[in-house]
């Protein structure tokens, strides 16, 4: 007996969060849509919020000893129903929200009351169900490893919008929108002038080979008939008949050559004007294409003015970074976002912690916005941290004005993850975590490639290379599984 009750019993490790004994509970209040969960390493439990508050709350089981669940901050990338792993013997992990592409995950599984998985956050199954419908796509999951939770937070720093900015943004977005219309109609006539222009820039040089050849051969005539002329001059026994005849034959052959060379000259004026309106169809199908290309940004900037915005500060890369959404649908149901730019910026004392701080714009306040604040991270508290951030003033022009609810500023000490592409929000893992269940699954798509997907997805401020990755298309015979998204399976 014993030694059976020393089997069934979690080792210390594994029983680090069974002290606690979280319960499922839903806030005795109607409920708004959710705008983030706060998942605690150490609490075993997850919590959803929405503006004014927690919504639902539950157990769970994250990753056991070696197989760490990640701290840090996330999103839901990815949503299926009914998802199986390819990785684990094709366990069922039912109402699944995915958090990383390498496979991290909240999902409803079995509960012992310790952290049991292999880095997912288990949910009861029932609960995992009741948020399945709830939590939508993007929405910021937290996962933190101590209790946190969204405190309220205001601060001069944090964007006020101003309301002529948004009264006016409607009609920039459809002065903006003709602009690209009308930008696109000139490249693609443009362009469709370059392949005429190009086929008759090849033409030319064919009349001007003729003529040249033409021309030689009367040249060579000429001088013939000239030394035939020459010769009857020079020969006194040469009939005056027989010399007129010469000289005739001379001022033909010469009327031939001059008429070749005017011809060939003309030719050549005719192919280098071909040539130079080939290279002045192909310099304007791209001058129109770059126009193109910026107007069709500028559109879609305009578009999303009024959208959530989003910043990540690094103290470790010591750069700012903004993206959005862009509503634009991918085949699994996630979202493209924007193509970010990023800033430097000036962070006071950077060789001291700041920590990891989440702000995040939950509703409207009168004139302005009503904001909450998500510390995870040894370092500054939260009001310091912001203290020690100097916003570029191209930002403050162009962001706060429009911000609206759902905005968020992340200051943190860590750099972007490479979890990070134009398929995410923001990914930012704590390194002074333990990270198991992270670190030992297949690597994720590169984030040192930028892939174009969308011409008019250039973003708030254009089109920014170098820190999101391209997906790579599945390896050759093998299929994605279940249907999902062919990013690494887990």
């Amino acid at each position: 007996m014993a030694a059976l009750t020393a089997l069934a019993a979690p080792p210390a490790a594994a029983r680090q969060a069974a002290t606690a004994h979280p319960t499922q509970m839903t806030a005795p209040r109607p409920a708004a849509d959710p705008i983030m969960a706060i998942v605690s390493i150490k609490s075993q439990q997850v919590t959803f919020y929405d503006a004014d508050g927690w919504i639902l709350r539950a157990p769970v089981s994250t990753g056991t000893t070696g197989r760490e669940t990640p701290a840090g901050v996330f999103a839901v990338l990815e949503k299926n129903k009914e998802h199986h792993s390819s990785l684990y013997d094709d366990a069922s992990m039912p109402n699944m929200l995915r958090i990383t592409w390498n496979g991290i995950a909240l999902h409803g599984g079995p509960l012992p009351g310790y952290a049991a998985s292999h880095g997912c956050i288990r949910m009861p199954f029932d609960f995992a169900e009741k948020v399945f419908d709830k939590a939508p796509m993007g929405m910021r999951v937290i996962i933190s490893p101590t209790d946190s939770e969204p405190v309220a937070f205001s601060d001069p720093a944090l964007f006020v919008p101003k309301q002529d900015a948004i009264d006016a943004a409607p009609g920039l977005a459809a002065a903006a929108a003709r602009d690209a219309d009308d930008a696109a109609k000139a490249a693609a006539a443009a362009k469709a002038a370059v392949a005429p222009a190009k086929r008759a820039a090849a033409a030319a040089p064919a009349a001007v080979r003729n003529l040249t050849s033409l021309k030689a051969r009367a040249d060579a005539e000429l001088a013939h008939a000239e030394k035939v002329l020459a010769a009857a001059d020079a020969n006194p026994k040469m009939t005056d008949q027989a010399k007129a005849a010469a000289q005739d034959a001379q001022q033909k052959a010469a009327a031939k050559a001059q008429a070749l060379g005017e011809q060939l000259d003309a030719a050549k004026a005719d192919l280098k004007a071909k040539q130079d309106a080939a290279a002045a169809a192909v310099a304007a199908a791209k001058a129109a294409e770059t126009k193109r290309a910026e107007t069709a940004s500028a559109a879609t900037a305009a578009k999303l003015a009024g959208s959530p915005v989003s910043i990540y500060i690094s103290r470790a890369t010591q750069k700012l970074y903004v993206r959005r959404a862009t509503h634009k649908k991918w085949s699994d149901g996630g979202e493209l976002y924007d193509f970010s730019q990023e800033f430097p910026v000036a962070i006071k004392d950077p060789d001291k912690p700041i920590g990891t701080h989440i702000f995040t714009a939950v509703a409207r306040d009168g004139g302005g916005l009503r904001w909450t604040e998500v510390s995870i991270d040894n370092g500054d508290n939260a009001k310091d941290a912001l203290d020690r951030i100097t916003f570029p003033q191209e930002v403050l022009d162009k962001i706060a004005p429009t911000a609206v609810p759902l905005s968020s500023i992340i200051i943190s000490d860590e750099p972007l993850s490479s979890e990070t592409n134009y398929r995410t929000e923001f990914v930012a893992v704590l390194s002074n975590q333990p990270q198991g269940g992270f670190i030992t699954r297949a690597p994720s798509p590169s984030s040192t490639a930028l892939a174009r997907t969308n011409d008019d997805a250039g973003g708030f401020f254009g089109h920014f290379g170098g820190w999101f990755g391209n997906p790579p298309p599945p390896p050759p015979g093998r299929q994605p599984a279940r249907g999902v998204s062919y990013y690494p399976r887990w």
